[in-house]
């Protein structure tokens, strides 16, 4: 084995001259994890922790796995930019000595990464066109089996089945959960983890997402943010690596009744496309494509009222009025009645403004044809409606469909109906909110946790 010289003394774990591919080459292995070689008319460089996904002895020789973008490869493949492809180095050193530093020091460098070793993966089988299960045996479980993790594959059989999954699990058995759907699974287990007794503790569990639902709003705003292709083997990768960033949660609370959300409340046009054009899902995704232009073509108004604490920039927006932070009360006319209290009855304080602090509360009342609040700037793959929306508090009074005295809206929480008016798209009373009572969302800043690329 050569030293390295100089100042690279410190920096080198390893550099000699070995077979790479059969080719002979100069390999080294640096403190941050950057395997180096050259050689002849070769030369390339891999990163531990952004392109490898795991290496495995063979005989007298060490496999690096890695899943490098095309760019990395020099693969000129223009339709596919950011993809990801496996790629496989052979190193083949002059002995037995040799080849165990070698394991020891990569894997030193991978120990280091805090990636996951065991995984809850939780699968929708009914979700968007009915893929996870193909997306999951052959993009998602092959890296998992290259990668080391380990997993425990659970496939969801009804509605709410995560969230039951997520309030029963052993949160010592595993270091995150993979959720391959849409953002319907992400948003049960999130619910289901608040709560648990030990929220406090669940809710640090960190979440992952695969693509294979309608919409993947929220992947898509992570991998956008990174500059990288929301497609199933590189967010396989992301949870691979173990980054993660915290995420925030809001909640949304009418009297005592309460429910967590992560990607979006919509009412009005929004709502009334995604869960009217549940009638067509045979379409997959195009539903709402289609669905869009009918509603456009027959465009609905409602009347209400929306409150909120506006983002920096946006104080001149709406008409100032006052909250009373300790029990919800509008406390000056804005044409809407009821005051209920909007203290959630379970034990955390989870959406309880601070009373202390002095809100400026603005006011819009009129007619809306749609009204959507986001906490990601995708609403879905092919839709980014608020790339800086920001808000602490908002509250929303709904009320009739214009032109009707008997029809209401749909108010629809990270694609599921929170609340239906009478009249309404498949109209029923068995919904976790009641139409008509303000409905006052916060967001709880960092609360959840979400592997990232």
């Amino acid at each position: 084995m050569e030293a390295a010289k100089g100042g690279e003394e410190k920096e080198l774990l390893i550099s000699e001259e070995v077979q790479l591919n059969g080719v002979d080459v100069t390999v080294s292995l640096s403190s941050q994890g950057l395997i180096r070689w050259s050689g002849g008319s070769t030369s390339g460089c891999l990163s531990v922790e952004n392109d490898l996904l795991g290496f495995s002895r063979e005989n007298e020789s060490l496999k690096l796995h890695g899943f490098m973008k095309h760019e990395a490869t020099g693969l000129c493949w223009v339709s596919r930019p950011g993809h990801r492809v496996l790629k496989e180095l052979r190193l083949k050193t002059n002995s037995e000595e040799s080849l165990n530093n070698w394991c020891f020091c990569i894997q030193r460098c991978l120990d280091a990464l805090d990636r996951p070793k065991r995984l809850l993966v939780l699968l929708n089988p009914f979700g968007g066109n009915k893929c996870a299960q193909k997306i999951f045996q052959e993009e998602v479980k092959p890296l998992l089996d290259i990668a080391g993790v380990s997993f425990t594959l659970q496939e969801t059989q009804f509605q709410c089945h995560a969230k039951d999954l997520a309030k029963a699990m052993d949160l010592s058995m595993y270091d995150g959960i993979l959720c391959i759907s849409g953002d319907g699974i992400l948003v049960e287990v999130v619910n289901g983890l608040l709560e648990r007794p030990d929220w406090e503790n669940a809710i640090k569990m960190p979440l992952g997402i695969v693509p294979a639902g309608t919409g993947n709003g929220m992947i898509k705003s992570l991998m956008d943010h990174a500059n990288e292709p929301c497609i199933a083997m590189n967010a396989t990768f992301a949870v691979i690596k173990g980054h993660k960033q915290a995420l925030d949660v809001a909640v949304v609370t009418q009297g005592q009744v309460r429910s967590f959300s992560v990607l979006m409340l919509t009412w009005g046009l929004v709502a009334d496309i995604d869960i009217e054009s549940e009638k067509y899902r045979w379409m997959g995704s195009m539903r709402l494509d289609f669905y869009t232009f009918v509603r456009i073509f027959r465009l609905r108004h409602y009347s209400g009222n929306v409150s909120f604490i506006p983002a920096p920039g946006y104080e001149e927006y709406g008409e100032p009025i006052s909250i009373d932070n300790e029990n919800g009360s509008i406390l000056q006319d804005t044409g809407i009645s009821g005051t209920e209290e909007m203290k959630p009855k379970t034990s955390n304080c989870l959406g309880a403004l601070d009373s202390s602090e002095n809100y400026k509360w603005k006011s819009i009342n009129g007619q809306f044809i749609i009204v959507w609040l986001h906490n990601v700037p995708w609403g879905s793959q092919d839709i980014m409606p608020a790339p800086h929306a920001e808000v602490k508090a908002f509250r929303l009074s709904p009320g009739g469909r214009t032109g009707s005295s008997s029809q209401g809206g749909i108010i629809d929480v990270d694609g599921e109906v929170l609340a239906m008016g009478k009249g309404s798209f498949g109209d029923n009373d068995s919904y976790l909110m009641s139409y008509g009572p303000p409905i006052q969302v916060t967001v709880e800043k960092g609360l959840a946790t979400i592997f990232c690329p």
